[in-house]
């Protein structure tokens, strides 16, 4: 149990940052205290299952995400949404940097500078 409190927590940690909130501004979205998004983030408490829908609305995860890591039709349909607002051309750059980050993955000579510029 350990284990999968510490794998949500850094799942937590990992996209608060990716959207570049502070843990203040997270537990203001959530409607949660700053200390309820500390204790989770380290995992060192399970959250009340409210407060992980709350947590999940706030970083426009899916619930699946949170507790599992796996990515949901649910966190897809988030992601069109997002792109469907670019414009055209927004849309095309965007293309560009999915199809150099593919690229790249499937290079792994080319990893090690990838990794350098987005560790884990």
């Amino acid at each position: 149990m350990d284990d999968l409190l510490k794998q949500m927590g850094t799942r937590i940690h990992d996209r608060r940052k990716q959207l570049r909130l502070t843990q203040e501004e997270l537990a203001e979205r959530a409607d949660i205290t700053p200390q309820t998004v500390s204790t989770a983030e380290l995992g060192k408490k399970a959250l009340r299952p409210e407060n992980i829908i709350r947590i999940c609305s706030a970083l426009e995860i899916s619930t699946d995400y949170l507790l599992l890591g796996i990515v949901t039709n649910e966190d897809r349909v988030l992601m069109s949404e997002k792109l469907s607002q670019l414009s055209p051309r927004e849309y095309r750059y965007l293309e560009d940097i999915v199809n150099s980050y593919v690229a790249v993955l499937k290079n792994p000579e080319d990893e090690g500078e990838w990794k350098k510029l987005f560790p884990d």
